[in-house]
């Protein structure tokens, strides 16, 4: 009876253990940004860091931050913004030689892709708002408007509208949608165009026309249409849609046209719930996803779920659906926790990062089918799940309660009914 005791004392110590919110210190957080603000050079990682910084230090001015106004207040902005007018700056400052000195619709940088710089493009269209292009002498509005052009008149389309993802050949591909319309989206805010805004929504819902696969029980395909296709259901890919779909329906859902589009709201909601559904029967007991989300061979990817998990606690703020909420405290407990008794030889007190805070593991961001060690994206993911989880806890932290069922349940499950029967034994 004692030792049956013990056992019991031991996983009640262990479960309040678990059930303590795991987080990033101060310092992991700011060597995070530190790693991410390094490594990130390619337009995408630029766009991307930029709004994983505006999610975390100034979520005023972040379309996901439910109480906040859109568009933001044009005077005075504060100086937690100053790294993005960073990026914005150095982009529109360096365009003209990016681009050999080209005039009218051009991309915000030179790229084979015609989806990745417009990531850029909600900074530079932010810069503009506040006031920055008197400040820094450059033309923020006309660069983002030659964007904007580029993406409309130069780039192939589908016979149906979808903007291609390639300059080169017609090619969808599930990153866009993070890429693309949060920015057209955002473009119609700041100028008053219920058309414009609406442009995002109609992007995502001709690409999900594309890529979504129903025979993979909602999976997103990754590259449709042209040569070089990838129709496995690649994580990262699933968690952009997820992630790019919840930027377009926070800027329609607090603009000055949210009444007219409200049908358009409810169905970003439920596409983003789609893609949970589809993706969560498939976390592994590592609490992440494979490289490919139904692949059993591919292996552990730490962005993907650090990137999904984001979107579930911005989904509950956003629409109030907190139906994975337990999956995404698993996956956020995991991340963010201790480094386990058998240890993943990286030097580091916590599990999935290394000693100088690179995330682990993660996809190769320049070969999506590789392994890599340094992921610039995988980094600005951490710092948008840190943002998300943050600003749901702030909010009261709505489906707490289902998530800490769930997590008992399984604890139940795994650790105390084996501990039982052994101490029955």
């Amino acid at each position: 009876m004692r030792k049956a005791a013990r056992h019991f004392l031991a996983v009640s110590l262990l479960f309040h253990g678990l059930s303590a919110a795991q987080n990033l210190t101060d310092d992991q957080l700011s060597q995070v940004k530190q790693r991410l603000a390094e490594g990130a050079l390619q337009s995408w990682e630029l766009g991307t860091r930029a709004q994983a910084l505006t999610e975390l230090d100034t979520s005023a001015y972040s379309v996901l931050t439910v109480d906040a106004s859109l568009p933001p207040s044009q005077s005075s902005p504060p100086s937690s913004l100053d790294e993005v007018f960073g990026i914005a700056k150095s982009v529109v400052g360096n365009r003209s030689v990016s681009n050999d000195h080209a005039s009218g619709a051009q991309p915000l940088i030179a790229d084979s892709a015609a989806g990745d710089p417009a990531s850029i493009g909600v900074a530079v269209l932010l810069a503009n708002w506040t006031g920055q292009a008197s400040q820094d002498k450059l033309d923020y509005a006309g660069a983002a408007t030659d964007q904007l052009n580029y993406l409309f008149n130069d780039v192939p389309h589908t016979s149906d509208g979808a903007i291609s993802h390639r300059v080169s050949q017609l090619q969808l591909w599930s990153d866009f949608v993070y890429m693309v319309p949060p920015f057209l989206s955002y473009y119609g805010v700041v100028t008053s165009n219920q058309s414009m805004l609406q442009q995002g929504y109609n992007q995502i819902k001709l690409y999900r026309q594309y890529l979504r696969d129903g025979s993979a029980g909602g999976l997103w395909k990754h590259i449709v249409m042209g040569s070089g296709t990838d129709e496995g259901h690649w994580s990262t890919g699933n968690a952009w849609a997820a992630a790019g779909m919840l930027r377009v329906l926070g800027t329609i859902s607090r603009s000055q046209f949210a009444n007219n589009l409200k049908g358009e709201q409810s169905d970003l909601s439920s596409w983003v719930s789609e893609i949970h559904s589809a993706m969560y029967p498939h976390m592994r007991s590592s609490k992440l996803f494979g490289n490919y989300a139904d692949d059993n061979s591919t292996f552990d990817d730490a962005s993907s779920a650090t990137l999904l998990a984001s979107t579930v606690y911005r989904l509950a703020l956003l629409s109030g659906n907190t139906t994975f909420l337990p999956q995404a405290e698993q996956v956020r407990q995991a991340i963010f926790g201790p480094a386990t008794s058998s240890g993943s030889n990286n030097g580091s007190s916590l599990e999935h990062f290394t000693s100088d805070m690179w995330l682990t593991p993660v996809v190769n961001p320049h070969s999506f089918g590789d392994e890599g060690s340094e992921s610039p994206e995988g980094q600005a993911f951490v710092v948008e799940l840190d943002a998300a989880w943050r600003d749901w806890v702030q909010a009261g932290s709505p489906g707490v309660n289902s998530a800490h069922a769930t997590a008992r349940a399984s604890w139940c499950l795994w650790v105390v009914i084996p501990m039982v029967l052994v101490a029955v034994v």
